[in-house]
């Protein structure tokens, strides 16, 4: 048996930094587990290349949901990283903090997160290459990159749409002001994706109380009584074991840390004695409160050139290349959403309650296994999306039985409550109205999806239950906060119930964040290195 002072589970967004700052000082050895393999992949390093690992068996756990009765009983694709950086190495580079109303909202269920903590966090981690100001950090090991300069001359016209019915444009919505319009700062450094991965482990080659170790599946967490003390997993079709001389850390993200607390005997009691799991602590919130972003888009066909002209011709696709290996600029340089913001409907809300996403490319929609970012539409096109950003209904996830190769079940409950049935219908009506104005209706043909023939709000609802998707942005599964009662993990995120085991993802979010969750995923991972510190020398 191996033996280590931490023993980490999972290489993604939380779990690279936490392994980072842990085996920092040379005072702790961590183990770092990563079920997937190497990140070091043409089509991970190149921005736009996370259309060809959207559907990769081989970096990606491709997770299904169970029927969605609110979507026509669809099942919902969810992409998950399976590969060091976990979703940070597939996803679209989008970078949002978030609203300060999160974070004090989660701060007044677990001290210690709320805004004032965080935003320091934040500030330490960026490496930000846009205007210098108080607010962002630029020399943390993160890079972010602000795009202003390399959009589409399209985007601009959306910019100008926004501007046209009253949203404006905000220069940097992670700044002191998150509401507006804007183009989308981006995880990259030098026209290559900066996954956590080539941000918090690439530099560490040499730091020798740091032992990763990649595809080894961690199957179940070892007890002594109550004391979670090691770990099982498998490698290289051999089963071996890892034991944790201060704590075990689960990083596996809001599907596979829940999934392994239960395959290990934490959670709901009758799930896991149907399942011939010996109970450790019954929990039953262990896989519930499961919050995600729910997202639609409108697609036009437009009057002039967009990027569906570049890369879907053999010419313009060998030209991008050519334009990428040399200069490492250009669309392969970019993510798909190159503009889109915030903005509050609600005048109640508190903040901004629907993002949106502008993307000078179009495709339409394809089937589950195909992700066509480099063979767009053969006519000129572009897409509109929308999320609402603080959804209010919740789902759950649990384990099918006892094999750790099972993935679960999931069941997201899109669309449960009123409140996100109307805010999706807000969305589809303030798509059109930035549709129609000046700046993009000179440019727009037609509108392809939802169509001219889509009114009423009736028709416009059935549009959403048939068309509707993940922006995929699970969470909350793991629950933080101060109850027991209520919570997975309390506001240090010990699992409750049991000693030596914490969980460091986005499943302890307690509510959903406003925007996408890679950077709060990075602070969680951030701030759990700061408390898991600070516990070691008390």
């Amino acid at each position: 048996m191996q033996q280590f002072d931490y023993v980490i589970v999972g290489a993604g967004s939380a779990g690279s930094a936490l392994a980072n700052r842990l085996s920092e000082s040379g005072q702790f050895t961590v183990l770092l587990l990563e079920a997937g393999g190497s990140d070091k992949k043409i089509w991970i390093q190149m921005p736009l290349g996370y259309g060809k690992v959207f559907h990769d068996p081989t970096v990606n756990w491709r997770y299904m949901t169970e029927p969605e009765p609110n979507l026509d009983n669809q099942s919902i694709y969810w992409p998950r990283g399976k590969v060091l950086g976990g979703s940070s190495s597939i996803n679209a580079m989008v970078w949002v903090r978030g609203h300060k109303r999160d974070y004090d909202e989660w701060g007044s269920v677990a001290p210690g997160w709320d805004w004032s903590t965080v935003q320091k966090v934040f500030h330490r981690i960026e490496s930000w290459d846009g205007p210098t100001n108080v607010i962002r950090g630029t020399n943390g090991p993160q890079a972010v990159h602000d795009v202003t300069h390399d959009i589409h001359p399209l985007t601009r016209s959306y910019l100008k749409a926004a501007a046209e019915v009253g949203i404006k444009t905000n220069p940097d919505y992670n700044g002191a002001n998150m509401e507006g319009a804007s183009c989308y700062q981006i995880s990259t450094k030098g026209g290559i994706r900066a996954s956590a991965a080539r941000s918090y482990l690439w530099p560490l080659k040499k730091r020798r109380n740091l032992n990763i170790l990649t595809k080894a599946h961690v199957t179940r967490i070892l007890f002594e009584g109550k004391r979670a003390v090691g770990v099982e997993y498998l490698r290289n079709g051999q089963t071996k074991t890892a034991h944790a001389r201060a704590e075990v850390i689960l990083s596996g993200g809001a599907i596979n840390s829940p999934q392994l607390l239960q395959l290990s005997g934490i959670g709901p009691g009758a799930l896991l004695q149907r399942h011939n799991i010996d109970v450790i602590h019954e929990s039953d919130h262990v896989g519930k409160n499961l919050q995600d972003h729910l997202g639609g888009d409108n697609h036009y066909r437009a009057r002039v050139p967009t990027l569906n002209q570049e890369l879907r011709p053999m010419l313009g696709k060998l030209k991008a290349g050519m334009q990428y290996v040399l200069t490492r600029k250009g669309p392969l340089s970019l993510s798909l959403n190159q503009g889109g913001g915030f903005v509050q409907l609600d005048p109640d809300a508190n903040g901004p309650d629907l993002q949106l996403y502008f993307s000078p490319v179009s495709y339409t929609r394809a089937p589950v296994g195909v992700r066509p970012l480099m063979n767009p539409d053969p006519f000129p096109g572009f897409l509109i999306g929308f999320n609402p950003c603080k959804p209010t209904s919740t789902g759950h996830l649990q384990i099918c039985s006892n094999n750790p190769m099972e993935p679960p079940k999931i069941y997201s409950n899109y669309l449960d409550t009123e409140y996100d049935k109307k805010m999706m219908l807000k969305g589809v009506h303030l798509i059109r109205r930035i549709a129609n104005a000046p700046a993009l209706q000179s440019v727009i043909e037609t509108e392809l999806t939802p169509g001219a023939n889509v009114k009423s709000d009736t028709e416009i609802a059935e549009y959403i239950r048939q068309k509707s998707w993940s922006v995929f942005h699970p969470c909350s599964t793991c629950r933080m906060g101060s109850d027991p009662n209520m919570s997975v993990v309390d506001p240090r995120l010990r699992v409750y119930g049991v000693d030596g085991l914490r969980v460091v993802d986005a499943s302890i979010f307690p509510t959903i964040p406003t925007g996408n969750i890679n950077a709060p995923s990075i602070m969680v991972g951030e701030r759990a290195s700061e408390i898991i510190l600070q516990d070691a020398k008390s």
